[in-house]
């Protein structure tokens, strides 16, 4: 009996770790970007059709390497090997000697004077941030970096993310852009957004402009009533500025009205004019 439920309590925190797993792996890598009234919303590790872990890779990493160079990688969530692990000395920061490369979320190796090769972290799944490659072309797709403070020197690697719905590529090239920071792209559907009309919840500039006409409006209202009550001493409705002018504002209006209208219309059928033929 003890046997069993110690069975069912390891399959439950089994299950409680995995999906603690799937939910940072997706919290990771969503963002969203309003630009025109249209609300563009990236979400790298959702599943498809034809990914069903989105850009995560599903051989647990990515492998991209450049003149004796060599990097292991993933996307939104920290690398498994369940094949090829890296095999590198100076692997403690990144699952040690027995689990090298799967402490991290990208590895660089480089071989050295001797012929050995070392790891270097240059990535974790906690310091993976996405943003857009260009702002200005949000279609273009995402830039997923990630970095590691390490005690000698701190590394970078960034990966650009290019939206194309139709096609997947994998990394082809690795582009050292400093001392320890490193950079590559895929083509992946995954960076493509998914894209809504935002909803337009701020005020137009008709409605500005009618709302500020209405405070001086009612500044003037306030004005004009203290200085009649206080400084000239009137009382009741008179303490209004101007009462003979809105009282007569309606009326002015309604025949404002209906001159346009019997402008537009012309005279009336039963018109008569007031000026009688003569006969010469």
């Amino acid at each position: 009996m003890q046997l069993r439920c110690l069975s069912l309590h390891i399959i439950s925190l089994l299950i409680i770790s995995t999906l603690v797993a799937i939910s940072s792996a997706s919290s990771i890598c969503e963002f969203s970007f309003t630009q025109q009234n249209k609300l563009y919303t990236y979400s790298l590790a959702s599943s498809s059709d034809t990914f069903p872990h989105g850009v995560v890779s599903e051989d647990g990493y990515y492998k991209v390497s450049s003149n004796g160079t060599v990097v292991w990688f993933q996307l939104c969530d920290g690398m498994i090997f369940n094949h090829d692990p890296p095999i590198c000395f100076d692997c403690l920061d990144c699952g040690g000697p027995s689990r090298c490369g799967m402490g991290c979320s990208a590895l660089m190796s480089n071989t050295i004077l001797g012929g050995y090769p070392v790891c270097t972290t240059i990535g974790r799944t906690q310091s993976i941030t996405a943003n857009l490659i260009d702002k200005e072309s949000p279609g273009m797709g995402v830039l997923v970096e990630m970095w590691h403070q390490g005690p000698a020197m701190n590394c970078s690697f960034s990966v650009s993310v290019i939206c194309d719905s139709k096609k997947f590529q994998g990394p082809k090239t690795l582009i050292k852009t400093g001392t320890c920071d490193f950079a590559t792209q895929i083509t992946h559907p995954a960076g493509c957004a998914n894209v809504l009309a935002a909803k337009n919840n701020g005020w137009g500039w008709f409605s500005t402009l009618l709302i500020i006409l209405l405070c001086l409006f009612g500044i003037y209202l306030i004005a004009g009533a203290a200085y009649r009550f206080f400084h000239l001493g009137i009382r009741g409705l008179d303490i209004i500025p101007n009462l003979e002018f809105w009282a007569s504002l309606p009326h002015r209006l309604q025949n404002s009205f209906s001159s346009l209208v019997r402008r537009f219309r012309g005279p009336s059928q039963n018109y008569r004019s007031s000026y009688s033929p003569v006969d010469f």
